[in-house]
């Protein structure tokens, strides 16, 4: 019985043959994938370079003032800008945001990972999930409809009794202000997260796990000497990443914060953020003054913002991971 033609032919010429295809699709994958690469590079400095020349008139008339001074008058003669109280608004709303959520979401991924049944995992998480995935607009919608009530009648009250005596728990109550903008943030944030953290909680490997009860630890000793030791960079980042998103979310915050471009020491006064200034004023601006570009401006100091919270978290993840190589 004759062998198959492949057989027949010489190593030589086999290993030639597969040798150009191989060649082939090598300097094609390196072609697709270096091209994607380089788009999204493209993309990224085609974005900061439209911010940046959209701001430039500002830059050169305000110049580093900008980032300290209070008011924001697009009708005065002449128009003043800054961005101290945005700066403000945006620092202390996803501060207190992050705060709220990473003890959250930790404690969410330690469930979803090492504690629940089984059947539980699968609809918790997928709930969860299913959280990230709600419009930003429809949790704004649920703020002013339910949160807002909900924090003037009892949520505010609550803490005016126990807290009043501090700066941050005084004043009157609304429906909206710098508390519902935080708390619709602290939601926003949990869903990201809690969903990193159980990954990289399931990265653990099963035999420190049993080392661990093999040496008589209980489960939560467990989970403080060796699952959250082995992830903390990466808790680290999953929290950064949260802080990101806080940072950027402009609808859900704009429905809620109440808009105006004060310093509040209290959280149940209004306030504004960048993103939430932006998205409320720049359909509405004229192209005849200097509130376009100083928005531009606002946009340039978010993007700042946001690419030093990422970049933290890439070296972060990268620290971890030569600690843990060494």
């Amino acid at each position: 019985m004759d062998a198959p033609a492949a057989e027949r032919l010489p190593a030589s010429a086999l290993a030639s043959r597969r040798s150009r295809r191989d060649r082939v699709g090598d300097i094609a994958l390196y072609g697709l994938s270096a091209a994607a690469s380089l788009v999204a590079v493209f993309l990224i400095g085609l974005l900061i370079y439209k911010v940046f020349e959209g701001a430039w008139p500002s830059i050169n008339h305000f110049g580093i003032s900008f980032l300290w001074e209070k008011v924001w008058d697009e009708n005065g003669h002449p128009e003043v800008y800054g961005a101290l109280s945005l700066i403000y608004g945006t620092a202390i709303t996803s501060a207190a945001a992050l705060l709220i959520a990473a003890p959250l979401s930790i404690a969410i991924g330690l469930y979803l990972s090492e504690l629940a049944p089984g059947g539980v995992r699968g609809v918790v998480g997928a709930l969860i999930e299913m959280l990230a995935a709600i419009p930003s607009v429809i949790i704004g919608l649920w703020g002013i409809l339910v949160l807002g009530p909900f924090v003037q009648n009892t949520l505010e009250p609550i803490l005016s009794s126990l807290l009043g005596w501090l700066p941050l728990f005084s004043g009157a109550h609304h429906t909206g202000g710098l508390l519902p903008a935080m708390i619709v943030l602290t939601i926003m944030i949990i869903p990201i997260s809690s969903a990193v953290c159980r990954e990289l909680f399931l990265t653990v490997p099963t035999d420190l796990k049993e080392g661990a009860f093999g040496l008589g630890l209980t489960r939560w000793e467990m989970v403080r000497g060796v699952v959250l030791p082995y992830t903390r960079g990466g808790v680290v980042a999953a929290i950064l990443l949260g802080l990101g998103r806080a940072l950027g979310e402009a609808i859900a915050v704009t429905q809620v914060i109440g808009n105006q471009n004060v310093i509040n020491v209290s959280w149940f006064n209004f306030g504004n953020t960048l993103a939430s200034n932006i998205a409320n004023k720049f359909q509405g601006a004229s192209y005849y003054h200097l509130e376009p570009s100083a928005l531009f401006y606002l946009a340039a100091i978010l993007l700042i913002f946001t690419l030093i919270v990422n970049v933290s978290a890439q070296v972060i993840v990268k620290r971890f991971e030569l600690k843990q190589g060494r």
